[in-house]
């Protein structure tokens, strides 16, 4: 009897083996991510790293608020010595400690962003995390661009959130105060025009924190992707010797005009320069800020500063 008759042969039996739908092995493509969520996911990284963009602003309106609340109970007092000012007078009145904590928080805002923005490069090839970061799929170009954005939209958005969480909860506080003095809130609230506050407040973050001041966020991260050790003395030392030479060598202050124009504000985007950003004498110009020169040779240097950076953390290794 021939034994190998209904034998199925070795390679077709092999063939259905392989074809069958349990044994077959499916080949699943890598999920491509998009530019825009690897760019979120970065900046995320940078709020997890760096907690004091938010810490030190809130700590900052916190001690603000500890002396308003000492000082509210004396409110009534001031509220009837203001009827016989003007109202403008008595706008400013009203005001003032609005924009006291509006501009404490800048200002903590404004310094957080300096040094954030000179450690973003410098403190990872310090402590070796770039050898870590360097192996995960985002480009160099990527990682400075998030490093970038939290110095110029997620600084100054955090911010406007919380003066306006402070504002509010100074205006409640007051507002209760004088309810239980039995005085007219609403000629309080008239006074202080809480909504226009907010607007001009988040109108001055975006156009000087965020537009003015970027040539000067793009030279720290400059500096930060190049220095090996102290990035402060590099980033103020150039500025000075330029100012210093030029003077010495041509008696001119050309450079230092400039950059006291650009640290000052700008003042393109409102018609009555010098002005808080809340008064509400102070117009917005957006159109004359947007088609001002210096914002865009300001944009420019930006541009420039953050694709040299771009370079540098390519070919920069630990220090």
């Amino acid at each position: 009897m021939n034994t190998h008759s209904n034998a199925m042969p070795e390679s077709s039996r092999d063939n259905q083996i392989n074809d069958s739908p349990v044994n077959q092995t499916q080949v699943i493509a890598p999920a491509v991510i998009s530019p825009a969520r690897i760019l979120y996911w970065s900046v995320r990284r940078e709020l997890w790293e760096y907690r004091s963009i938010y810490i030190a602003p809130l700590a900052a309106a916190t001690l603000f608020l500890f002396g308003f609340l000492i000082g509210v109970v004396h409110l009534p007092a001031r509220m009837r010595g203001l009827s016989t000012l003007d109202p403008a007078r008595q706008h400013e009145a009203v005001a003032s400690q609005y924009d006291m904590a509006a501009g404490l928080v800048m200002l903590t805002a404004l310094i957080v962003g300096v040094i954030y923005s000179l450690d973003a490069l410098y403190g990872e090839r310090r402590d070796r995390s770039i050898l870590f970061w360097k192996s995960l799929p985002v480009s160099d170009l990527t990682t400075v661009l998030s490093k970038a954005s939290v110095s110029l939209l997620v600084v100054p958005l955090l911010a406007f959130a919380i003066t306006v969480a402070l504002q509010w909860i100074m205006l409640m506080l007051s507002s209760v105060v004088l309810l239980v003095s039995g005085l007219n809130v609403v000629t309080f609230w008239r006074q202080l025009s809480f909504v226009q506050m907010s607007v001009g407040l988040l109108y001055h973050l975006l156009t000087v924190h965020a537009l003015w001041y970027a040539p000067m966020y793009g030279w720290l991260l400059l500096v930060s992707a190049w220095a090996r050790r102290a990035p402060f003395l590099w980033a103020a030392l150039p500025v000075l010797a330029i100012a210093i030479v030029e003077r010495i060598a041509f008696n001119t202050s050309y450079f230092t005009a400039v950059l006291q124009h650009r640290l000052a504000g700008g003042a393109e985007a409102v018609v009555v320069p010098g002005t808080f950003p809340m008064d509400p004498m102070t117009h917005f110009t957006p159109g004359h800020f947007l088609m001002s020169p210096g914002l865009w040779i300001g944009l420019a240097i930006f541009a420039a500063f953050l694709a040299a950076a771009v370079r540098l953390r390519r070919y920069q290794g630990p220090i």
